[in-house]
Parts: structure tokens; sequence; C-alpha cells
């Protein structure tokens, strides 16, 4: 089954960018999904399993990093993605 997933991360601190970044940069690099970007989210297109089994780990490992952080996730079933 395929899914869209739009995230939103919401660092609760000064220095807001760079945990934002960073969990962007990881989609870029060790993702295989198709992703879309805008100013308020990111958006992630694929196997439900296999995107949300990602989404799982790396949310932990910027939790784990940043206590202090909000997700925001929704997910729609299909891919939705257009160039």
């Amino acid at each position: 089954m395929e899914v869209s997933v739009d995230i939103s991360l919401y660092p609760l601190k000064e220095e807001f960018k760079k945990p934002i970044k960073q969990f962007i940069n990881k989609i870029d690099a060790q993702s295989k999904f198709k992703v879309k970007r805008n100013n308020m989210s990111t958006s992630i297109f694929g196997d439900y399993k296999e995107v949300m089994n990602w989404i799982t780990d790396n949310m932990e490992e910027s939790l784990l990093d940043d206590e202090n952080a909000v997700f925001v996730l929704k997910i729609v079933g299909g891919n939705y993605y257009r160039d």
C-alpha cells in the first residue's frame, strides 16, 4: 500500500533551524522515497511499511537528540506525489 506523509518538525528552542535541516538532510541522504518540501513541512511518498519504519527510526533519533521538539504527521492512503 502506498502512502503520502506530511511531516512538520517544530524544535522548541531558540536555535530551531539546525534540527529541521538535519532531519530534511537525512530524508534526502538515507531514504529512497519521493520527497517534496515547502516552507512548513516535508512530504514523503512511498510504500506504507517502508515509510513508517523510516519515520519511526529517524523520529526517535531526533527526539533523543532534542527532547523539546514536536513532530506533526499527516498520513494519507495513496501516493499523491506530483512533479
